[in-house]
């Protein structure tokens, strides 16, 4: 055995050794600082745009060979014609910065087999199957660097592409049933060399965001095996919980809402309602309806939604993976740069109340939600009163100092039959969400 495979080997099993809680929390320390991120699926399918042969194509834009039945032959027509000239990875992490975002995940492989990195394992991929033959990845991944974000990719377990693994003999894309007998060589001499390509070349990769883990040939003995594999080659890396086959679903957890395998749950387009005390996880949701381009889809949330959002999952504990869709050239669409830029405008005067803080267990007030950090209660007011009267439900402990996060007007907190209750001004100094400060316990 050559000493680059012991040394291999012996950091597996440093990783499947127990973890000290202290050892975790040291590793999961930025990502539960984060709060917010930036999720960016990004491929050949934002070529066709949700439009295939003429038809507009039903569901997310992403999923269009599935979808439309496209052979592969024909796909990779639209991977020959993917030439994202247009882009500029330090524009793209500032637009994150920008908004108040501390990480990027991006997708450096989807369901459908295609890379946007550099790989020698295929040529299935940015460098040699298309006009651009540039490393967009490496691009990204610097960019983010130099703009102080962290960085991850995403990784499609399945894939419709390998003839060991969905294609091209499978009966359907998406199948939860069909097996294929060579899954096996499609892991060991395709799947971990490609994964091990992207931690050995690609320094700035904190975080393996794994997905289409439902298909049949997965298991979470595999899921078991691949997150050994991963963190033996970078004991420091996050995996999410798709690793591994026991995710029940867009709830993003297994049956018993726990994380099985991985480091952190993935709820999907939904905000748990009560939150998952003693679980790491992060809520993905797309802007729109789709989270690959579609040139087509104008359902949009607006940037009031999107900071309440941001603000609910903080309250409970969680992190927002928010989505982007990039065009084939590289742009990213008008609209999403616009709430995004709005977003950032808010968590500007506002970021202190997000970033570092945990789980509330003061409950939720029906006037907004409260975040907290070491001696500081923050109320994210919705719903202002128009008495200017906020009862504080859910405190106990009179606040030593009440104050405007905006402006650092202070305020006064009176004991009130009705609880403790902060005297506001009368016009808040945001709709979206206005911030008072309580300080407390002499923090």
């Amino acid at each position: 055995m050559s000493l680059c495979h012991l040394v291999v080997l012996a950091a597996i099993m440093q990783v499947q050794s127990p973890e000290t809680p202290a050892q975790r929390d040291s590793r999961m320390a930025w990502w539960r600082e984060a709060r917010f991120g930036m999720f960016i699926h990004w491929g050949a399918y934002a070529v066709p745009a949700g439009t295939h042969n003429g038809e507009r194509i039903s569901g997310i834009g992403e999923w269009i060979m599935s979808r439309a039945h496209i052979p592969i032959p024909e796909y990779e027509a639209y991977v020959h014609r993917f030439n994202p000239a247009r882009f500029d990875a330090d524009a793209w992490a500032h637009v994150a910065k920008d908004a108040g975002m501390k990480y990027i995940i991006i997708t450096s492989k989807h369901h459908d087999g295609f890379a946007i990195f550099d790989s020698k394992v295929s040529r299935y991929d940015i460098v040699d199957a298309t006009p651009y033959h540039r490393d967009a990845l490496k691009a990204l991944a610097q960019a983010a660097h130099r703009a102080g974000l962290r960085f991850g990719v995403y990784y499609s377990i399945m894939d419709w592409h390998h003839p060991d693994a969905q294609g091209p003999n499978f009966p359907d894309y998406n199948s939860r049933t069909y097996s294929n007998p060579n899954f096996g060589r499609y892991v060991e001499a395709y799947m971990k060399p490609q994964l091990k390509e992207l931690l050995t070349q690609y320094p700035e990769i904190d975080v393996l965001w794994f997905d289409g883990e439902w298909i049949a040939d997965w298991t979470d003995e595999r899921g078991r095996d691949l997150y050994n594999y991963v963190r033996g080659i970078r004991p420091t890396l996050l995996v999410n919980n798709r690793v591994g086959h026991s995710r029940q679903g867009l709830s993003g957890l297994n049956k018993q809402g726990r994380v099985d395998l991985g480091d952190f749950g993935t709820p999907e387009q939904q905000v748990p309602p009560e939150g998952l005390p003693g679980v790491d996880w992060e809520t993905c949701m797309t802007m729109n309806d789709t989270w690959g381009f579609k040139s087509y889809d104008d359902d949009w949330k607006d940037t009031r939604t999107l900071v309440r959002t941001l603000i609910d999952v903080a309250s409970k504990g969680g992190n927002f993976l928010l989505n982007v869709g990039p065009t084939a050239e590289g742009v990213i669409p008008q609209p999403i740069a616009w709430r995004l830029h709005e977003m950032g405008e808010w968590l500007a005067t506002n970021g202190e109340a997000i970033s570092g803080t945990t789980a509330s267990p003061y409950g939720m007030p029906a006037w907004g939600r409260y975040t907290v950090k070491q001696g500081r209660v923050y109320a994210h007011v919705f719903d202002w009163p128009k008495d200017g009267r906020l009862v504080l439900t859910g405190l106990k402990e009179k606040p030593v100092r009440a104050y405007v996060l905006a402006d650092g007007q202070a305020l006064t907190v009176e004991q009130a039959d009705s609880g403790l209750v902060v005297q506001l001004p009368r016009v808040p100094p945001s709709t979206i969400a206005a911030v008072i400060v309580l300080q407390v316990g002499g923090g």
